[in-house]
């Protein structure tokens, strides 16, 4: 049954204060979102730095890659974090499941800045920086199905895909904001000494203030209006797992539409900076100020394409981004292997991300409109926290892997093939704008 406070006219007044209402909502959920994917980002604007300090080698492929491995660990368990916080968003309260995520993710980063390198305690570096990828993959696994749930279910229901798409604003946010940290590191406070020798612990501890900061906001953010009538409906008695049994369509669905998403989103952001640095052999400055300026570019494209899902729906998105995935994948990679220029890199990378972003600035809200109220969050968290820990943690150590062996080409076609699978999922199922389950509770 459609809810009589969306659907029924309001005096102008109260348009304006709903209006606020849920712009003030967003906002906050925006905000712990960014701060939730500092933190877990920061690792990777990082490593370059304190990978030699945790993994000691001669080669620093190998250093790369034993810390693309521990960035894979964290992703491994976020079915877990998807599982457990999308139980508490489901059965106890969207705003209960993001603030302890918030939390978590705070442990997380203090582990990193306080844990000592590997010349001072040994193999016990490495496994507490794996400890803390632990905390912080938990975290995020609860992060993304609560904060797509919670923007969604916030959102007016004709603009949907335009509120949600700030997930990944905010989600891409956190990203640049980490390298922002870097930039500013690297050329106004410390020298690159100090950088290397300690000065990679100050990120996380930035990042420890502000899950803080954004743990406090949380506290007191409204509850989605879908939730409290579900809970007055009493539908929260069921195991939200065992519920979600009952929909495997839709999670066959969020497997295959995430599975060449992730590893495109995870390519062209956390891989970007290794292979911009290594591949192209730009200097560790010159890749930050890359790989900056094309995020600023993805931030930009969100909302836009989020804007025009709620109009021409979900699916034409959806289907751009598969097609031209599976296309342009090969050639532009190729392209940017080959180039040594910082404009054309940049340009090669923003390209990719004009369809990329078909995926990430509406999957979020896609996945949301598959599921009723009592099982959204877990709908959207479990199966998605699974296909990222298999196609999107990896695809840095998969790429890292392939260049090792000497056919760093060979990721080019795997990433192609993933997106080209996905696109088959794309082309069959229903556009989920039109046949949206957002206003069932059951």
């Amino acid at each position: 049954m459609s809810d009589p406070a969306i659907t029924t006219p309001a005096p102008q007044g109260l348009d304006v204060a709903d209006t606020a209402r849920r712009l003030k909502a967003i906002f906050i959920g925006s905000v712990g979102n960014l701060v939730e994917w500092y933190d877990f980002y920061a690792y990777t604007a990082f490593s370059l730095y304190f990978a030699p300090h945790f993994f000691p080698s001669h080669d620093p492929v190998v250093q790369q890659l034993n810390a693309a491995t521990l960035f894979a660990a964290g992703f491994i368990v976020r079915p877990i974090g998807g599982w457990l916080f999308g139980h508490i968003a489901d059965r106890y309260g969207r705003r209960l499941s993001l603030t302890l995520s918030v939390v978590m993710m705070c442990f997380g980063s203090l582990i990193i800045a306080l844990t000592p390198t590997y010349a001072t305690i040994g193999f016990a570096a490495p496994a507490l920086l794996a400890l803390a990828r632990i905390i912080e993959g938990l975290s995020l696994g609860g992060e993304y199905g609560a904060s797509a749930t919670y923007l969604s279910e916030i959102a007016h229901p004709d603009h949907r895909g335009f509120y949600s798409s700030f997930q990944y604003v905010t989600l891409i946010g956190g990203q640049l904001t980490a390298i922002l940290v870097l930039l500013l590191l690297q050329n106004v406070f410390l020298t690159h000494e100090q950088l290397v020798e300690w000065g990679w612990r100050i990120p996380f501890v930035i990042g420890a203030l502000l899950a803080v900061t954004a743990m406090f906001m949380r506290r007191h953010m409204q509850e989605t209006d879908s939730f409290v009538e579900a809970k007055k409906a009493g539908l929260q008695k069921e195991s939200s797992l065992r519920g979600l049994l009952k929909y495997p369509r839709e999670v066959a669905i969020v497997v295959g539409l995430t599975a060449g998403g992730t590893a495109a989103f995870y390519t062209f952001t956390t891989y970007m900076q290794t292979f911009v640095k290594q591949t192209v052999g730009l200097s560790d400055i010159t890749t930050t100020y890359v790989i900056a300026g094309s995020l600023i570019f993805a931030l930009i494209l969100q909302p836009i394409y989020g804007w025009v899902s709620d109009r021409i729906g979900r699916k034409p998105l959806l289907i751009f981004f598969g097609i031209a995935g599976t296309l342009l994948t090969v050639p532009l990679l190729t392209l940017l292997s080959q180039t040594k220029s910082p404009w054309t890199a940049f340009l090669l990378i923003s390209a990719a991300w004009i369809f990329v972003a078909g995926y990430t600035s509406i999957n979020a809200i896609v996945k949301a409109e598959l599921f009723p109220t009592s099982i959204r969050t877990t709908g959207v968290a479990l199966p998605y926290a699974v296909t990222v820990s298999i196609f999107g943690g990896t695809a840095p150590a998969i790429a890292l892997f392939f260049k090792q062996q000497g056919h760093e080409q060979w990721f080019y076609y795997y990433l192609a093939g993933v997106i080209f699978v996905s696109l088959l999922v794309y082309v069959t199922m229903r556009d989920t704008k039109h046949a949206s389950a957002m206003h069932r509770h059951e």
